[in-house]
């Protein structure tokens, strides 16, 4: 028996074949067994051009001021464990940071640690 990809989006491994499609019966994701993955990654780079996964650590290269609020986040704080998140404005980076709480971050603002 030939081995099926991945799901792309959830990652589950117990896809299945309907006709031209694969489908992934934890998501319901329909995709063409044709069809290249890599289009569809969302793929995020740092302000050294580093590719950036979930699950990453990164460290701030600018103190940046928190919108409504007199806190700082300053110059080589180190976040773990990040998770990429696709948005519609340029803070793709979902974290949590000690003292200050959950927050989003432009790319550009972070390098790979």
């Amino acid at each position: 028996m030939e081995s099926l990809p991945n799901c792309p989006k959830c990652h589950s491994e117990y896809t299945y074949e309907d006709g031209d499609l694969l489908v992934c019966p934890e998501c319901g994701y329909e995709w063409n067994k044709t069809q290249e993955t890599e289009d569809e990654e969302f793929t995020v780079k740092d302000s050294n051009g580093a590719t950036l996964r979930s699950g990453d650590d990164v460290t701030i290269i600018k103190d940046l001021k928190i919108k409504g609020s007199s806190s700082v986040i300053k110059v080589g704080t180190k976040i773990k464990n990040i998770k990429l998140v696709e948005s519609a404005d340029d803070h793709n980076i979902d974290c949590r940071i000690s003292g200050v709480g959950a927050i989003k971050i432009t790319p550009k603002f972070v390098k790979k640690s």
